[in-house]
């Protein structure tokens, strides 16, 4: 049976904190500062909970972020660069010095549809950023996460995860044609195997992962698309009107919010998450929902973190 919620798809992170006391609780969110991280933070800061957010540039962040008026001390910045297994672990030592214990980790940054190109280590762009980023981020910070057990992990995938598994072989691209929609529907399966993997390895020790969906919504991930190929796919018309499918910045936080408080995941790990609810696998019938039944498969999610741990370790 799945894991559900009383929230729809049209509940806010601000509802889905209500009720939730997360004083005394240390939460670093990723690409905090902008999007649906921006509205992360704030339900998080409304329920108590000191917050760190991870971002490349804080000075352009704290901007942003002045206007959520978080009490002094609760509110921090960490600079951060996914792209980068360097300022990663810099990122991760500088997290473990001002704090013992992390009871949540919001892995919500990343970047879509690029053109082809590498980050600072030669991995392919989007497998690199999305995911290798955040899994060395995430073992790096697993003593302070352990130390808060119980803590959750929420890894960020998207539908787009339906447009390619992990090419284990391949990964950057050595030896296949380039295909950005492809390189990112690789790199949403990775976040998604993350958290089974997560949750393999860690679970029993309290710290658990599931990975989230948050729907369509209009943020800066859109940067690479040209206006014409988002009115080509139907995301939205001519004279700029998003399709009804896509969220609101609140509304598409709420998911990652519930993963991080919901009551009904406590002790739960290695799920995909849509709509504040637990996705069911994909059906032809609901184009819109659900999951590939490779994003939870937890073979290729050992394998996938046998290699990452191999691959990180070269890199930086």
């Amino acid at each position: 049976m799945s894991v559900t919620s009383a929230f729809t798809r049209e509940a806010t992170a601000l509802e889905v904190v209500l009720g939730h006391d997360l004083s005394g609780h240390v939460a670093l969110i990723t690409g905090g500062a902008s999007g649906i991280g921006l509205e992360t933070t704030r339900a998080l800061l409304a329920a108590g909970a000191q917050v760190l957010v991870a971002v490349r540039d804080p000075a352009r962040a704290r901007e942003a972020l002045a206007g959520l008026n978080a009490p002094a001390g609760q509110l921090g910045t960490v600079q951060l660069d996914l792209a980068s297994l360097a300022s990663v672990r810099q990122a991760a030592a500088t997290v473990l010095a001002s704090t013992p214990r992390l009871h949540l980790l919001i892995n919500n940054a990343g970047t879509m549809a690029t053109p082809f190109g590498h980050t600072a280590d030669g991995f392919e762009t989007q497998f690199g950023t999305n995911h290798l980023g955040h899994f060395l981020l995430t073992t790096l910070l697993m003593p302070a996460l352990l130390a808060a057990a119980p803590a959750r992990v929420v890894a960020l995938s998207s539908i787009g995860h339906r447009r390619s598994d992990v090419h284990l072989d391949d990964l950057n691209y050595e030896r296949r044609e380039y295909e950005k929609w492809a390189a990112y529907g690789q790199s949403k399966t990775a976040n998604a195997l993350f958290a089974v993997g997560l949750t393999q390895r860690f679970g029993g020790q309290g710290v658990s992962a599931n990975s989230v969906h948050p729907g369509g919504i209009m943020t800066n991930l859109q940067r690479f698309l040209p206006r014409e190929e988002q009115v080509a796919m139907g995301w939205m018309d001519e004279q700029g009107q998003l399709n009804p499918v896509f969220k609101t910045p609140e509304q598409g936080a709420a998911t990652s919010v519930w993963a991080a408080v919901g009551r009904e995941l406590e002790g739960v790990g290695g799920l995909y998450l849509e709509d504040v609810n637990e996705a069911l696998p994909f059906e032809a019938a609901s184009p819109f929902g659900g999951y590939m039944p490779y994003a939870r498969d937890e073979q290729r999610a050992d394998a996938l973190w046998v290699l990452s741990e191999k691959l990180v370790s070269q890199g930086g």
